[in-house]
């Protein structure tokens, strides 16, 4: 799929917020170009991520609000769930039951309380051989999440795997039809870092500290009509995976606050 051009930002009436929503349109348009020429570098090379701090732009102004962290209680503090997930020493694992198959039970999906927009957010997980998950967001409706949703695929990725033969179901795809253009894959077994930048429909995928996918997913891409808004949440495939150090920033676009932080 081509890498769409970003729309001009809204202007918000103050000069200080068009300036800082211009060094952020300027930000993914520059990390949305860089596929093609990772493609053409065989060392994996860090991708500049977005400036952080009070000067930041207004995506990167939110302060983080940690959803899964070394000292959350209970996995009931911001998600919900009826899946096999558990708590312990801030990992959330999931250990499916016996006769529990298939993806298609979203109320076992771990789905956060909250709903959520334009974001950044990391986090980390863990897969078994053979694991198969997923991190959703923009979901409307939890209970159709595949058609009122967008997923970044977790998989148990073969870290060999030759670029050009991933697919979007492979580790940092975005499903439906958006491939990763790098493979930065962990083994099963060992914790790989997920970060994913969203802001006005444009879509930065960092794997383990490299850009493996950038989209715009914007008019005329077959997720334009994706809810702007909706619940967050990690699938439950019937397989086990461990997740940790979830954290979230929300900014307004418009005005540059943020949503009302979690304690």
């Amino acid at each position: 799929m081509r890498i769409g051009v970003a729309r001009p930002f809204v202007d918000c009436g103050v000069s200080d917020m068009n300036l800082k929503l211009k060094r952020r349109a300027v930000l993914l348009a520059v990390l949305l170009a860089i596929p093609s020429a990772l493609l053409a570098k065989e060392n994996q090379e860090n991708v500049a991520k977005p400036e952080t701090g009070e000067n930041a732009a207004a995506p990167q102004k939110g302060e983080w609000i940690h959803l899964l962290s070394a000292d959350t209680k209970s996995l009931d503090e911001h998600w919900t769930t009826t899946g096999n997930w558990t708590l312990t020493d801030g990992i959330a694992t999931l250990k499916p039951r016996e006769g529990e198959e298939g993806w298609s039970r979203w109320k076992a999906y771990l789905w956060s309380k909250k709903e959520f927009g334009d974001f950044d957010i990391e986090f980390e997980y863990k897969l078994e051989e053979g694991g198969n998950s997923g991190f959703y967001f923009r979901v409307g409706d939890v209970s159709d999440p595949v058609e009122k949703g967008i997923e970044v695929q977790i998989y148990d990725t073969d870290p060999n795997q030759a670029a050009d033969k991933l697919t979007d179901h492979d580790s940092g795809g975005i499903i439906p039809g958006l491939k990763p253009h790098r493979n930065a894959a962990k083994p099963a077994g060992q914790w790989n870092k997920v970060e994913v930048m969203h802001f006005d429909d444009k879509i930065v995928v960092m794997l383990n500290g490299v850009n493996v996918n950038a989209h715009d997913l914007g008019p005329g891409g077959q997720l334009a009509k994706r809810p702007r808004t909706g619940s967050i949440g990690f699938q439950d495939h019937a397989l086990p995976i461990s997740l940790r150090n979830i954290r979230i920033r929300t900014p307004s676009a418009r005005t540059g606050s943020t949503v009302p932080r979690t304690r």
